[in-house]
């Protein structure tokens, strides 16, 4: 079949920069699968996008759909005509939907049964028939938060759009789009080419934008280019300049053909904290900063133009004049927020608060601390730090730095309490609470600031908890999923052998102070919030490549302990890979099915004089020695250790269930074999339900 090349370009107004690639993203997603819907096949695909234009090309389009077959079967034979030979009513209905009259229908054996059919061939359609009303479903169904209208027209998209660009082959497609028609011109740069460029054929949409409209239209070919330019200025300079990515992408969407100029600030500037200047860069002016060898902040940025200046000079003064204010700010924030000690800030704690419900800022403050020194006794950290870090943890909140670069918050407090003479620990703590920030992120590095971090999660999920307000759905506006991830992670990789139970009990016992009335501290409650935390805990373990099977033969036994539970799943998971493991997950499994259906009671009493097999008796004595070693093993926690022990057992247990009938009709037998596999499993169980692990 012929095929041609399709090019659709939606020319805009600028796009909002953050939004543009999950924009280009979506658009192309919805046409291609509009094409695989309308069943119009085609060789590959690539998309466009700039700050002023969507775009997609699709290579080796089919010119029209594939003719189809059509065929049906209606009622039988000798229903669809009435005593009189007329057809009946189910004959002409068949025949109706079908668009034809009822002597124009066939005849065909189907099951067996003579049926009325109709058969018709339907013609595709041209597929440059079909192609405005796909890209402009795929426009509509665009993740646009909030569409916007311009001039006279009621059309809505994210912004104002001046033209489209509608080819396949050299064939204008014709359609109308947010009330312009669609045609063949794009326009260039919007300062060196801003006029109308004829595109002929859509292969040559890049090729002819980038020479004749001085546009670079792929999306990551100019990410590329920005990267390279950026480290080149910086190598120029003797410096390294560092590309953080989500501004990378971010400026990638304000260009549509990059210049990288470097400009500089006064060295005075460094004597502010370097993560408030590097933020005044990124966050304002969208620049790239630079490092000596050491990692210590230059002097120097580099921004990226959107012109090709003759006087470049004039540009990087320009650059320099508007970052420099930015940059005043932050040292005036910084010298200003120093003549005053952190601790000046809590009675401001008082009057900002944290949720209706749950009190101030203050108050969570001194939650905060109350729990924090708790658990340093459990965690063998300072108290006396704990709770002095906890106190001083929110002041921050109250400086002028952190009110204009909301993200600095604890790092500048960690700067302050150093000014302040804190000890360092307590510094340390205030900037560590909020890790981790993301996934990956580092841990705290200091014991008290892994505590005050456990601390300050517990009391959000707590108070979250207690006043109705757990995540639902996708919806989780304290982002308590994250919080309780970094908690967990805190928890077991730093060896924090807390209780999760304790924990939660612990933090609502501080939300004594608050009304009753609203604040619900039931038991229920509480267990809601352990089993969030389960819950966390098994999502975060199958992002770590946990086998499902692995976690639930711990979770069966419902360890509320991080770290123990943590073991376990290692031990389990080591267990799983021995030869023995598939053979003892079975004999386990039926064990457990066997006690369950003869109801075998707890503790049931064991007769070694009872063991009358040879089997029985081998069992019974590898079951004692092996027992002397893994109590000891699974004591100490060490699961892994006493479950490869336990894997010993394999060749006894399997010549068990080959010699030995163990629902025997001797009721004294019976009970005798019944209490020796309860042992056996109770011995398995001290680590894990391994029956788990047999499917």
């Amino acid at each position: 079949m012929s095929t041609r090349d399709f090019l659709v370009e939606i020319g805009t107004e600028e796009l909002p920069p953050k939004a543009l690639a999950n924009l280009s993203k979506a658009f192309s997603q919805e046409v291609l699968a509009g094409l695989k819907k309308l069943e119009l096949n085609f060789d590959a695909s690539e998309s466009f996008a700039t700050p002023r234009r969507l775009a997609l090309l699709v290579s080796g389009l089919v010119e029209s759909q594939a003719d189809k077959t059509i065929e049906r079967f209606g009622p039988a034979v000798k229903a669809s005509l009435d005593g009189e030979g007329k057809p009946t009513k189910a004959a002409l209905g068949f025949a109706s939907s079908c668009g034809v009259e009822f002597d124009q229908l066939q005849t065909a054996e189907k099951d067996g049964v003579e049926k009325l059919y109709y058969k018709a061939t339907q013609k595709g359609q041209a597929t440059s028939q079909l192609l405005s009303a796909l890209v402009n479903e795929s426009l509509d169904k665009l993740p646009i938060p909030k569409r916007m209208r311009w001039g006279n027209s009621r059309a809505e998209f994210v912004r104002p759009v001046h033209w489209v660009v509608q080819l396949f082959g050299d064939e204008i497609v014709e359609g109308e789009f947010f009330g312009i028609k669609a045609g063949n011109e794009t326009r260039g740069h919007r300062f060196h080419a801003n006029h109308s460029i004829t595109i002929e054929k859509p292969a040559q949409y890049a090729q002819v934008l980038e020479e004749a409209g001085h546009v670079i239209p792929q999306f990551d070919k100019r990410r590329d280019l920005i990267r390279s330019l950026v480290i080149a200025e910086g190598e120029k300079a003797g410096a390294r300049s560092i590309i953080d990515e989500a501004l990378l992408d971010e400026v990638t969407s304000l260009v549509e053909y990059p210049v990288a100029l470097t400009g500089k600030f006064e060295e005075h500037y460094l004597e502010v904290p370097p993560e408030a200047l590097i933020l005044a860069m990124k966050s304002h002016q969208k620049t790239f900063y630079c490092v000596d060898a050491e990692g210590k902040l230059l002097p120097l940025f580099i921004a990226v133009s959107n012109i090709i200046s003759k006087d470049p000079a004039q540009v990087i003064e320009g650059n320099e004049r508007v970052i420099r204010p930015r940059l005043a700010d932050a040292s005036f924030f910084y010298e200003t927020d120093k003549q005053n000690p952190l601790e000046s800030h809590l009675d401001a704690l008082k009057k900002i608060v944290f949720q209706d419900k749950l009190g101030t800022v203050y108050d969570r403050s001194v939650r905060i601390a109350r729990l924090s020194r708790e658990l340093a006794t459990q965690c063998g950290a300072d108290p006396e730090l704990c709770e002095r870090a906890a106190m001083l943890s929110k002041c921050d909140l109250m400086t002028n730095m952190v009110g204009e670069f909301a993200d600095l918050q604890g790092l500048m407090g960690r700067y302050y309490a150093l000014n302040d003479g804190e000890p360092e620990d307590v510094a340390e703590a205030i900037d560590e609470q909020y890790r981790p920030r993301f996934a990956g992120d580092n841990l705290p590095a200091t014991s008290t600031g892994a505590v005050l971090a456990i601390a300050e999660k517990l009391d959000t999920l707590a108070g979250l908890f207690a006043i109705g307000q757990p995540p639902t759905g996708s919806k989780d506006p304290f982002a308590l999923r994250r919080a309780a991830i970094g908690l967990l992670r805190i928890m077991i990789e730093k060896q924090l052998d807390l209780d999760l139970v304790k924990c939660i009990d612990s933090a609502f016992d501080g939300l004594d102070s608050l009304d009753p009335s609203a604040v619900n501290r039931s038991d229920e409650v509480k267990q809601q919030a352990v089993e969030f935390l389960m819950d966390r805990l098994q999502a975060w373990s199958a992002d770590r490549g946990i086998n499902p099977n692995v976690f639930q033969s711990v979770m069966a036994l419902r360890p509320t302990r991080p770290v123990d539970f943590d073991r376990r799943v290692q031990a389990v998971a080591h267990f799983q890979s021995l030869e023995q493991a598939a053979a003892l997950a079975a004999a386990n499994k039926r064990v457990s099915n066997l006690l369950a259906k003869q109801e075998v009671a707890e503790g049931a009493e064991l007769k070694p004089d009872l063991l009358v097999e040879a089997a029985e008796k081998a069992l019974y004595d590898n079951l004692l020695s092996v027992e002397s070693e893994v109590t000891p093993l699974f004591a100490a926690g060490d699961y892994k250790q006493g479950l490869a022990t336990l894997a010993q057992l394999r060749q006894t247990v399997d010549s068990f269930f080959d010699d030995v009938l163990v629902v025997s009709d001797d009721l004294g037998l019976r009970a005798n074999r019944l209490a020796l596999l309860a042992r056996l499993r109770r011995n398995f169980l001290l680590a894990a339900d391994i029956s788990h692990l047999s499917s």
